[in-house]
């Protein structure tokens, strides 16, 4: 395997995800930002945070599938959210939690960013998530 995630003695725990990912492997993949939309690009769960995240995940899921990928190969994600607030951590991670297994995303997840902004390219647009991979 390409990547290896963990989070070593020393460093904040617990979290939802490993502080470190190492890669060794040659091809990189990108996935741009994904957002809480069906393939016709119908919105998912307005208003719901976790609704979105599930699907924002499920999106991405889709994009590693594609490039022979998959969440153990995944480097980083960094999520986007907008208004975010300390408080919403509970929705998030029940988005997380909600699809993890459906997807392949285990906890802790791969090294993390949350990214608090003011709004996406969308008005019910609450989260976009994009993720790093690397193969051999």
């Amino acid at each position: 395997m390409a990547v290896r995630q963990f989070t070593p003695p020393g460093m904040p725990a617990p979290t939802p995800y490993h502080h470190v990912a190492v890669g060794t492997g040659t091809r990189h993949v990108h996935v741009s930002g994904q957002v809480a939309r069906r393939p016709d690009g119908s919105p998912v769960a307005p208003g719901d945070l976790a609704g979105q995240v599930a699907q924002a995940l499920r999106n991405t899921a889709v994009g590693l599938t594609a490039a022979g990928a998959s969440f153990a190969d995944v480097l980083r994600l960094t999520f986007y959210v907008t208004r975010w607030s300390p408080e919403r951590i509970g929705e998030l991670m029940a988005g997380v939690e909600a699809v993890g297994p459906e997807i392949g995303l285990s906890l802790p997840m791969p090294p993390a960013s949350l990214i608090g902004v003011e709004q996406l390219f969308e008005p019910d647009v609450l989260i976009e998530v994009e993720a790093t991979a690397l193969l051999d």
